[in-house]
């Protein structure tokens, strides 16, 4: 009885121990629910960003990077299937370069050919407010107009990303 009992108690326990990390493998430190963390940041043209000063509207902060290959197979999308279809309206989307120099951020711009706001992050300390520090880069945070988080991504997966836009597109109904 005991040779049956104690390799499922192994079982169970690994497989709670693999649970707890497949939820915290996205890195972040905010969830939905929560009231996004405010904060100021420069965009590449010059003009300050402060987060707070959008309560109302229906935000979208996508971080990335110009080494993130992943991010720069995302941000076409972004920008055709997201901005492009709702920056006419109360949509607010700001790419947020971690730590990088606003010359490194204006090539990659122009390399992605987005049009999109961009904001350097100075430090990653923006980064900071939503990730572990050692997290991934590729992720975004969908705003409601109240505040809140309603959504969190990572990485690009063309499921997730389709999910994100029902959210974000649900958001306007």
């Amino acid at each position: 009885m005991y040779r049956l009992i104690l390799p499922l108690f192994f079982l169970l326990c690994s497989f709670t121990v693999l649970s707890q990390n497949i939820n915290d493998d996205r890195g972040y430190i905010v969830k939905v629910g929560d009231k996004a963390p405010d904060f100021t940041v420069e965009l590449t043209n010059g003009q300050t960003f402060t987060l707070s000063d959008y309560k109302g509207k229906i935000i979208m902060l996508q971080f990335t990077a110009s080494w993130c290959s992943v991010c720069r197979k995302e941000m076409p999308f972004i920008e055709k299937e997201i901005y492009q279809e709702l920056k006419a309206k109360d949509f607010v989307l700001v790419g947020i370069d971690k730590d990088e120099s606003i010359e490194k951020v204006n090539k990659f711009v122009e390399q992605t050919k987005i049009t999109y706001p961009i904001a350097l992050d100075v430090g990653g300390e923006v980064f900071l407010k939503y990730a572990h520090p050692k997290a991934g880069i590729t992720r975004n945070v969908i705003i409601n107009k109240k505040g809140e988080i309603v959504y969190l991504t990572r990485l690009f997966e063309r499921e997730e990303f389709n999910e994100m836009k029902k959210v974000i597109f649900g958001l306007y109904d």
